[in-house]
């Protein structure tokens, strides 16, 4: 056997083939959807997935409010955040963070976040990420994207 013949192909930027897809976030449990959506922006359902490289798809999720706590999550849980003010530390629950503008964004944001890589290839990924309430893509439609069902995937 020739084993010059046999080369491990790494996707770089321009071989990179990246493609919009639309996911329907009605009753998904936050989490669950959220480490889903984190692999699909990795790339890591593609068979070409190269870790140093932003392979993965550009994710829109629809009906966002729409998403679910599983348990006791919606009043319990305790996002953090800081002002930059002496005692300006402050504690929203997720029930709370529903009812500002944007809040479910932050939400599902943060918890996509939270799952991509720390550095710099993270802070690109995010970018890759849109969260819509309702269905109307507001501007992305262009881009001509496909919808998936997200149950298929592991």
């Amino acid at each position: 056997m020739d084993t010059l013949s046999y080369k491990t192909i790494s996707a770089n930027k321009e071989t990179a083939q990246k493609e919009w897809v639309i996911v329907d976030a009605t009753d998904q449990v936050v989490g669950r959807l959220c480490s889903k959506v984190a692999k699909l922006i990795r790339g890591k359902y593609k068979p070409s997935f190269t870790p140093h490289v932003d392979c993965g798809d550009n994710v829109i999720i629809i009906n966002a409010e729409k998403v679910v706590f599983s348990g006791k999550k919606e009043t319990d849980k305790v996002y953090t955040r800081y002002t930059g003010y002496p005692g300006g530390q402050r504690f929203q629950t997720p029930a709370e963070l529903r009812k500002r503008p944007n809040g479910i964004e932050k939400i599902i944001r943060h918890a996509v976040k939270g799952m991509l890589p720390k550095g710099r290839l993270g802070r690109r990924l995010i970018d890759n990420l849109f969260v819509i309430e309702g269905t109307d893509l507001k501007g992305l439609e262009a881009q001509k994207p496909r919808k998936i069902d997200i149950n298929q995937y592991k």
